[in-house]
């Protein structure tokens, strides 16, 4: 698939953050995009965002972490728009905390967003994929899925499962005319998760913007590249990719740098945030 141009694209997480900048890339290409959220109102923003760039968008409001109606979503993208050349699986949600402070719907929450969806959407959605010959399959991960992260420890293992399970399906997936990648972008600025939690991210560890990320993630879809590593430019993704390397023969050493980059310090005030937000809210309803 060298060309996106009159291509289906079905788009999860769209509404804000790097949806909105996946769906520009894509529109820039010439696809349609079929915009889907729980937000009625941000996918309206972004369709208006995709026909500006030029090209053609469905909003269809929906929550994924509703993983037994999945099948419903797709029942009515492919009877509003036909079958589905591309799924990029961005969806996501994170909640920092130390994790004997999570509760056993967070944890659900996140698993069933960030890898029960994207294996449920693919299943529903391959059959046809294989039965044409063509699809690409596009997940977007991170950086904490390559490299556990303190108080962060649930979404790097959904993660973490989410990068594992792409890397088995590229290799089922062989002589079927289906690709599968998986893009893991580290800290993004401007938007997303990293902002809303009014903590910098810590500079030394690489920021990326998502104009980046979403460039990243057309070129996957054009080149058929298994693994994406996106932070800030081309020398800091050398150096992550040396860093992981190097945490598989020593764990403990990337332990230490990422304690001296600052990601654990980052992920406990990002943590302490939430714990002190909670607080607030408790003590506002009482009174």
């Amino acid at each position: 698939m060298t060309t996106l141009t009159g291509k289906t694209v079905l788009l999860t997480g769209a509404s804000r953050g790097l949806g909105v900048y996946i769906a520009r890339a894509l529109a820039k290409e010439q696809a349609t995009v079929v915009c889907v959220s729980r937000s009625q109102l941000g996918l309206a923003q972004t369709c208006n965002v995709v026909k500006a760039a030029g090209g053609k968008a469905i909003a269809i409001p929906f929550d994924v972490r509703n993983t037994s109606q999945l099948s419903d979503l797709v029942q009515q993208a492919q009877d509003i728009v036909g079958p589905i050349d591309v799924l990029i699986n961005n969806a996501g949600i994170e909640i920092n905390a130390a994790f004997a402070n999570y509760s056993l719907a967070e944890i659900q929450s996140i698993f069933n967003t960030n890898l029960l969806a994207v294996m449920e959407l693919t299943r529903l959605l391959l059959p046809s994929m294989m039965e044409r010959g063509s699809g690409r399959i596009v997940n977007i991960a991170s950086l904490a899925g390559k490299k556990g992260v303190a108080f962060n420890s649930v979404y790097s293992a959904s993660k973490a499962g989410l990068i594992m399970w792409t890397d088995a399906m590229r290799q089922e997936l062989v002589g079927t005319g289906v690709n599968i990648s998986v893009v893991c972008p580290g800290y993004v600025s401007q938007t997303g998760m990293t902002v809303d939690t009014r903590v910098s991210a810590p500079k030394l560890a690489g920021i990326s913007t998502p104009k980046s990320v979403a460039n990243a993630v057309v070129k996957a879809i054009k080149n058929k590249t298994a693994e994406v590593i996106v932070n800030q430019n081309p020398i800091t993704e050398s150096l992550t990719k040396f860093m992981l390397a190097v945490g598989q023969i020593s764990p403990t050493s990337v332990d230490r740098i990422y304690r001296w980059l600052g990601v654990v310090d980052f992920n406990q005030k990002r943590s302490d945030n939430r714990v002190q937000d909670s607080y607030v809210a408790v003590e506002s309803h009482r009174s």
